[in-house]
């Protein structure tokens, strides 16, 4: 029996120790796709992927560069989508945030060549840039119920910082339970001298990332036009939801359109991948929401965002953890468990 599936590709930060590794590990057998992306970065005088995968050693203040995460993160992510059991058919795809670069290539509106320009490029572009800086912190309690009085606060804050003058300050992404904030040192530094710590670990500070999503990345936008030329991009061949919930649709799509929503709207202005989800479970109801690899840190976003939609009456974390213990909607490709499943055999 066929399964349906939402293809959710993965976001910066998401190739960490654990997945030191992974391509050599899990893809042994996509060497010829992985090869053409190595020749792609060693004509860019930078050094390949597999270089990068297979290092002795994992170092965060390199790992985290998105000359380097990037690249090794869309060649994980989009050959894991291409090892999915035979018996699931894909019927849209997202990502979040760099994800969306990914999901171009998994929904056939990108080749995977040119998918590998455009996140390569862009990723060299913000890194080389380096445009302000972002932080998490949540919004959601710890059983996930919603609070959306506590999620207009914090935005009401944000705001109030932003007016202030010398700071910048911005919803950067719509995170399930956690909002990504974007801005200059000020702007972030005040939001984290006005907020109480949670969890011992926020708000968090994000190594080696831009204010992406805001109107700070304006200059590498543009610069991502001049060099990534519109005719790269083509048809989707299966429905693609963006960072704004909008759907493009096969057959449907003005690939101009496309390439200008990628490198200019989805560059600089916030993107909602809680409502991307939302939108992926409502207007496809997929048998299952399939999280590509590497890491596992996208997982719990795609949850909450399906309980605060109260999809199929999930209210809380807890209803969502007895969903899935007897009808699972959410396989993330970084935990081993739920992996197995998807797998080809």
């Amino acid at each position: 029996m066929t399964r349906t599936a939402v293809l959710v590709c993965p976001e910066r930060g998401s190739y960490n120790k654990p997945e030191l590794g992974y391509l050599a590990r899990h893809h042994p057998d996509q060497g010829a796709m992985i090869g053409r992306f190595d020749a792609l970065r060693r004509q860019a005088g930078q050094e390949a992927v597999t270089a990068l995968d297979g290092a002795a050693r994992f170092r965060q203040a390199l790992y985290s560069r998105g000359d380097v995460a990037s690249p090794l993160i869309y060649a994980c992510a989009l050959a894991d989508a291409r090892a999915l059991a035979s018996d699931i058919e894909i019927v849209a795809v997202t990502g979040n945030s760099m994800g969306w670069y990914t999901a171009l290539a998994a929904a056939g509106a990108l080749s995977p060549e040119d998918g590998f320009r455009v996140v390569n490029t862009m990723g060299t572009l913000m890194q080389d840039r380096l445009i302000g800086g972002q932080l998490v912190y949540p919004w959601l309690a710890e059983d996930w119920r919603a609070d959306p009085a506590r999620k207009s606060a914090l935005l009401a804050e944000v705001a109030d910082i932003n007016a202030r003058p010398d700071h910048l300050l911005a919803l950067s992404i719509d995170l399930g339970g956690m909002l990504v904030l974007a801005g200059n040192e000020a702007g972030l530094s005040a939001f984290e001298n006005s907020v109480p710590p949670l969890q011992g670990r926020f708000p968090m500070r994000l190594q080696n990332h831009a204010a992406f999503h805001t109107p700070l990345q304006a200059p590498v936008a543009a610069a991502g036009r001049d060099l990534l030329p519109a005719a790269m991009f083509g048809q989707p061949q299966v429905a693609l939801i963006d960072g704004r919930g909008a759907i493009w649709w096969p057959g449907a799509s003005d690939p101009g359109d496309l390439w200008r929503y990628t490198l200019a709207a989805q560059v600089t202005e916030p993107y909602d991948f809680t409502h991307a989800i939302q939108t992926s479970a409502r207007e496809f109801a997929p048998d299952l929401l399939v999280v590509t690899d590497p890491g596992a840190t996208l997982g719990g976003a795609v949850a909450q965002s399906l309980v605060l939609a109260d999809w199929h009456g999930m209210g809380d974390k807890a209803a969502f953890q007895g969903r899935q213990q007897t009808a699972p909607v959410l396989a993330a490709m970084g935990l081993p468990e739920q992996r197995r499943g998807v797998l080809r055999k």
